[in-house]
């Protein structure tokens, strides 16, 4: 699952959100490291939907135009809780390796100026 992907499901995780909230909680989820066009988040939308991970929870009209909440589907919640599992242990091993470095100094502590 592409990073973008993981964020828009984490963005759904919590109650039905329209396009422009779930570009705002990408952004705010990523501490702006990933930006959401809109084109890119429609398609991607449109995909998870076809895939059965999200679904269109309402529509309302604001000002004039349709607003499409979005929620997360019960296979997209699994889905998101298994990549969320499976980066996490990549990040546990990642974390373990550092911790023990063949041929260089550990990380942490006094080559980075930090006193325990």
């Amino acid at each position: 699952m592409q990073e973008p992907t993981f964020l828009i499901l984490t963005a759904l995780a919590a109650e039905p959100t329209h396009g422009y909230g779930v570009i705002r909680a990408v952004d705010t989820l990523s501490g702006g490291d990933v930006v959401l066009r809109p084109g890119t988040l429609y398609g991607a939308l449109d995909r998870l939907a076809e895939q059965g991970l999200i679904e269109v929870d309402r529509e309302e009209a604001i000002d004039g135009r349709l607003r499409r909440y979005y929620r997360l589907t019960d296979s997209g919640a699994a889905a998101l809780a298994a990549q969320a599992a499976r980066l996490r242990r990549n990040a546990d091993a990642a974390e373990a390796r550092l911790r023990r470095p063949a041929g260089r100094p550990a990380l942490g502590g006094a080559q980075f100026g930090m006193t325990g």
